[in-house]
């Protein structure tokens, strides 16, 4: 099917933000709808198949009345995640989360899926979270901007952020350097986040000052963190015996956030995985919040949601 659009009156800044520079918005928008886009000055030839013609030249749209401002590259690709989902019609997320207001770097933070939405409520409304789902869910992300928020407002005085060393594929003893110099690869995604909605900065100043502490899991042990904010990311390659021994870690006035992904877990064959059996465990337990992700969760490219569903399939199908 061939669909033609064209803005009218035409406007020459909103135009050159919708496309972006060298068109690189049409690609994008091309790529997550399987659809091809050519345009001359305001018209728009749309060609593909009939539903997903319509939800490009919608989005098309959408994004050009939006764009008297450049499109932020989030706002932007959550409107093509929305529209390839047949969601274009809902207001980015951001009509339920106007109480949800979070003291970070990141002025426009907020949960841009339903699921996102219900685990920062129970991050702020539970003492011990779980998060649980496929890469790019914004899992860890959302918790270290909650926990940036408590710091900020003195809820807590430190955070302290936790992984398991589980190696997968290399061996620990090949990296160089002393302990703390081997176990940095492992928690650099944590330092990634922190640096985003902190600021380099003053990263190294709560460092300094002790608000920020990042650490393996076999460090948490025989430890009571108390007024603090802990986060354990990757907690599907703990054991059942870590998971519960990080658990009991939790003392007065803190938070507890544990996130992971079981589709990915490294642990030896037959070891049973810590976060598959405190789901399992804990899921009747007061004060204790279970926040399940999908791939319709996933806000990084639109071609991630597709591998993590073609991953979830091809799993089904061996089960089958």
């Amino acid at each position: 099917m061939i669909l033609r659009h064209a803005f009218i009156p035409l406007d020459n800044t909103r135009l050159s933000h919708l496309c972006g520079t060298l068109d690189e918005h049409l690609r994008s928008i091309e790529a997550a709808l399987d659809v091809s886009i050519s345009r001359r000055n305001e018209s728009f030839r749309i060609e593909g198949a009939k539903q997903q013609a319509e939800r490009a030249a919608a989005l098309l749209q959408s994004l050009y009345e939006r764009a008297a401002r450049p499109l932020p590259p989030e706002m932007f690709q959550l409107a093509v995640l929305q529209a390839a989902r047949g969601e274009g019609g809902k207001d980015l997320g951001e009509a339920d989360n106007e109480e949800i207001v979070l003291r970070t770097r990141r002025a426009d933070l907020a949960g841009r899926t339903p699921n996102q939405t219900l685990y920062l409520r129970n991050i702020l409304g539970h003492d011990i979270t779980f998060g649980i789902g496929p890469a790019g869910t914004g899992k860890t992300f959302l918790a270290v901007a909650c926990a940036i928020d408590a710091l900020e407002r003195a809820a807590v005085q430190r955070i302290v952020l936790t992984r398991p060393a589980v190696e997968a594929g290399e061996r620990l003893g090949f990296l160089p350097g002393d302990l703390t110099q081997k176990v940095d690869p492992y928690l650099r995604p944590l330092y990634d986040a922190l640096y985003d909605l902190m600021g380099f900065d003053r990263v190294t100043k709560a460092f300094e000052k002790g608000q920020l502490e990042i650490a393996p899991l076999a460090f948490m042990r025989g430890r009571t963190l108390n007024h603090a904010f802990v986060i354990l990311d990757e907690a599907q390659n703990t054991t059942p015996e870590q998971m519960k021994m990080f658990l009991t870690r939790i003392g007065f006035g803190s938070k507890a956030v544990v996130t992971g992904d079981v589709s990915q877990i490294d642990l030896p064959r037959g070891t049973t995985s810590g976060l598959i059996d405190a789901e399992r465990v804990l899921k009747r337990v007061r004060g204790i919040a279970m926040t399940r992700f999908t791939s319709a969760d996933v806000v990084r490219h639109p071609l991630v949601a597709r591998i993590v569903e073609a991953y979830d399939a091809a799993k089904r199908s061996r089960e089958d």
